[in-house]
Formats: structure tokens, C-alpha cells, sequence
């Protein structure tokens, strides 16, 4: 068998674990596996970018964070124009490279778009095996993504600093956290760092809602108070204006905005704290090393079995696969009957509303 491995997207933590979990069950299961590692993502397949990794390269790095094969973002809406100089789009590219190199399957690690381009794979009759990686937790067809929960962690750490220094100076501190088009991030790690507001793209906030909150807990006496952000929260009053363009560096994030208007409306020092991709960084948690040995393992095993065109996913308490077909496309928000949110108003936390 001669296996391709490859990690897509943005990076996380648990990436070289969920690695080592497929590679370990492979090589303990044949004698005659072969595994090619997949330089940068979509990328290395286009440009046939692999050498074949031996046992030893998994050892050592399960509690690594990033990934050895590196990664690289290769948007799906561009997988069908022409590479470069070529004539050939890039998705019949990988296609051809793929049968070229003999592989027997690919395995596939990432998130949403990922996903979207591992299905068109595998329409090509690509046998493809994925695992759900993404910070945001936002990939359908699985309860949990890995790196999920390092993130909550590395975001959590941040809420939980942030509290000392607030209640020292009494000030607002207003923590943006990663979260563009699913607050999950913001609600796990709001919820567990004791954020007195926690905002998300799912649910339109009111400005006046937040004030309310920081003026309530002045009047008590708790002359701090903590928001937790995801960066792509929105206002009610923006809702029904026409889709602005997607936000690049350097523009005013919702977390910049929040503070200008606290700023302009309190006599309060108000501070703003992006941790950006410390999110991302170090090493995976005890939970996400475990969750990623278990899909590595799910992963190996429908290889063995030649069971593709699936992704490995946690459902309930067990790994099991889902079709490809039933995850390309498709987005994982924060559901507004979801019981977390429930809980969180119950906790006298405010969403905003």
C-alpha cells in the first residue's frame, strides 16, 4: 500500500498527533505500507511536492503542536483555474499527480474548505480518508473538531490573566477571539475564563445590552468587566446592511469597534486584547492528543479496509465516519436552541441581546 498524507489549512494543535495515530496503526498493521508525506497542503499535490517518511519521523510528536508536512491555505473557488502558467486547473492537477505517484489513497486533514476539495477528489475516483481539524469547531458531521479544545485552552488562559489586572485598574478589557463565521471559541472559552459578556457571529448583540451590563456591575461595586468577542460578531443594527467585503489585516475588527464605543460612552478605561494565533500555538491538550490518537487510529483502520470517500468523526462517545457528501459545504454555527447557551444566560452571562 502507498499511502499519501497531507495537512490542509490553517494549522492547530493535534495536527502531527492525529499524523502519528494513522502512521502508527498503518506500519503495526502491513509489513509492506508505504506513506508519502504531502509538503504544504493542496499545494505539494500540484506541484508533487513529497518524499516517503519512515517510522521513526512519527515518533516524538504527540504533544507537538503545528504539523512536519507544513500546511498551506489552496482556496476551493480556485481549484478549477489554470495553475500558474499552466492551461490545466488545478484540481485535474492533482488528479493526474495522484495516479502519476501510484498512490493508493490519500489522507486528508482539515477543515471546511479542505473538506469541500477532498469531496471533489474524490468525484475524480480519488480514494480519500479525512480528519476533522479546525480551531473553530464549525466542520459538520462531527461533535468536535481536534484542536478545538487546545484553542479554548490557550483562549481560557488569556480571560483568566486578564481578570487581575482588570479588577487592579478597573478596567473593561474586551478579548477578541478567533471565530469568524461560529462563535464556538468564544463561547466555550467565555463561558470558562468568567467573561461577563460573551458576543458571536450567531447572535446580533446590542450595544446598549453591553453597556448595560458594565454600568450593572459598577453600581455593585465590581468596577472590572471582562467581554469575550469572536471576531466576527456582529450588531443588530448591521444585520440588514448590504455584505461588506471580507475583512483584511489592518481594518477595525469588531473588537476594535466594541472598545471605541465603550470608550466614548463610559468614563472607564477600556482596553482591547487580541491573542490572535496564540490560539493556534503550542502544544495540543491531554484531551486533544487522546481525540487524536482515537481518529487516527478510526482513520488507519478504514484504510486497511480500502473504505473511502469518508471522514473519521466523533459522534456521541464514539469515532465512527460520516460520508464525504454529508460534510463538504457545510457549516457547524452555534445552534440558538444549543443548551450551552442556555446554560451561559443562565449563569447571569450576557450574549447581548
Amino acid at each position: 500500500m502507498k499511502i499519501g498524507f497531507l495537512t490542509s489549512g490553517g494549522d492547530c494543535q493535534g495536527l502531527n498527533a492525529a499524523l502519528r495515530g494513522v502512521a502508527k496503526t498503518l506500519f503495526d498493521a502491513v509489513p509492506y505500507v508505504e506513506i508519502y508525506g504531502i509538503q504544504g497542503g493542496y499545494r505539494g499535490l500540484i506541484d508533487c511536492n513529497w518524499r516517503k517518511m519512515e517510522m521513526h519521523e512519527f515518533s516524538g510528536i504527540l504533544r507537538e503542536g503545528g504539523t512536519i508536512l507544513g500546511t498551506s491555505r489552496q482556496p476551493y473557488k480556485t481549484i478549477r483555474d489554470a495553475d500558474d502558467s499552466s492551461n490545466v486547473d488545478r484540481l485535474t492537477t492533482m488528479v493526474k499527480n495522484y495516479h502519476s505517484e501510484c498512490l493508493d489513497a490519500l489522507v486528508i486533514l482539515g477543515g471546511n474548505g479542505t473538506h469541500k476539495t477532498a469531496y471533489a477528489l474524490s468525484q475524480y475516483g480519488i480514494n480519500i480518508v479525512t480528519l476533522p481539524k479546525t480551531i473553530d469547531n464549525d466542520l459538520h458531521g462531527t461533535d468536535y473538531s481536534f484542536g478545538f479544545d487546545s484553542a479554548v485552552a490557550k483562549a481560557t488562559d488569556v480571560i483568566d490573566t486578564l481578570h487581575s489586572t482588570a479588577a487592579a485598574h478597573g478596567r473593561v478589557f474586551v478579548c477578541e477571539l478567533m471565530g469568524r463565521k461560529a462563535g464556538w471559541v468564544a463561547l466555550y472559552a467565555g463561558i470558562a475564563g468568567g467573561a461577563d459578556v460573551i458576543l458571536l457571529p450567531e447572535i446580533p448583540y446590542m450595544f446598549e445590552s453591553v453597556l448595560e451590563v458594565i454600568e450593572k456591575r459598577n453600581k455593585i461595586g465590581k468596577n472590572f468587566s471582562i467581554i469575550a468577542i469572536a471576531e466576527g460578531a456582529v450588531t443588530k443594527d448591521s444585520v440588514d446592511q448590504p455584505k461588506k467585503r471580507e475583512r483584511k489585516a489592518g481594518d477595525i475588527s469588531p473588537g476594535m469597534e466594541l472598545v471605541r464605543q465603550i470608550d466614548e460612552m463610559l468614563k472607564q478605561d477600556v482596553r482591547l486584547v487580541i491573542p490572535g494565533h496564540f490560539q493556534r500555538g503550542g502544544d495540543p491538550t491531554p484531551t486533544d492528543r487522546v481525540f487524536c490518537s482515537r481518529l487516527g487510529a478510526m482513520a488507519g483502520e478504514l484504510v486497511l479496509k480500502r473504505k473511502f470517500g469518508y471522514m473519521v468523526a466523533l459522534q456521541g462517545n464514539s469515532i465512527g465516519a460520516i460520508a464525504l457528501s454529508e460534510v463538504a459545504g457545510k457549516l457547524k454555527t452555534v445552534p440558538l436552541d444549543c443548551e450551552v447557551l442556555k446554560q451561559a444566560r443562565l449563569l447571569g452571562i450576557s450574549l447581548g441581546e
